[in-house]
């Protein structure tokens, strides 16, 4: 009895009934693709140039993008030195140390007015512009009536020059970041001008006595 069990189970069978009939859309496909090759080639390049429609409209974001960053570059004037031609251009503290115009170097009282020395004879109102011009707002009418140059060309002011700028912040900056620039193979010896408080003191002994 044990032995005969395994025979009447191998007797019975599983039947599958699997379809051989291929699904019409799958023929349909199928038959595109052996008889027209073409026609799937066809698809394809209409579709893409149904796409381009939709794609005439992504450029133009990409477009301001260009904008933005043209506007952020114009922010800076080209028409000023720009920060990097400064840092490239200026002496170290080191380097100042060997040069006697900066021994007993003192910036002097904070003003809107600085004085600048031992320019080159090169040394023209338009170079000055191009240096300090970068810190005045030249859209503001303000700042642009505020802004002089003074450059001394003959006697003892020779080589000397007398820069107004908008404000006391602005010409603070100036005097850092231009104290030791390099124009014409001369460096300069920035400073903030003083001519202005002696008068206010003389008028202030006067009223004294």
């Amino acid at each position: 009895d044990v032995f005969e069990q395994p025979q009447h189970v191998g007797h019975k069978k599983i039947k599958f009934h699997i379809s051989t009939e291929i699904p019409a859309v799958l023929q349909i496909n199928s038959e595109k693709e052996e008889k027209n090759g073409k026609t799937v080639y066809l698809n394809a390049t209409t579709e893409e140039i149904n796409n381009t429609g939709f794609g005439r409209i992504f450029p133009a974001p990409s477009s301001n993008d260009k904008m933005e960053t043209e506007e952020e570059d114009d922010e800076i004037p080209s028409e000023f030195i720009s920060r990097k031609d400064l840092e490239k251009n200026r002496l170290s503290k080191e380097e100042m140390e060997k040069y006697s115009v900066f021994k007993n170097y003192e910036p002097g009282d904070p003003n809107c007015r600085i004085y600048v020395k031992n320019l080159a004879k090169q040394v023209q109102e338009k170079d000055l512009k191009f240096i300090f011009g970068r810190y005045v707002d030249f859209q503001s009418e303000v700042e642009r009536n505020m802004f002089d140059i003074r450059l001394m060309k003959e006697g003892r002011m020779k080589g000397q020059a007398f820069i107004g700028l908008p404000n006391e912040k602005a010409a603070a900056k100036a005097l850092k970041e231009v104290n030791g620039y390099v124009l014409f193979e001369k460096p300069m010896v920035v400073q903030f001008a003083r001519s202005a408080r002696p008068k206010q003191d003389a008028n202030e002994g006067k009223r004294k006595k």
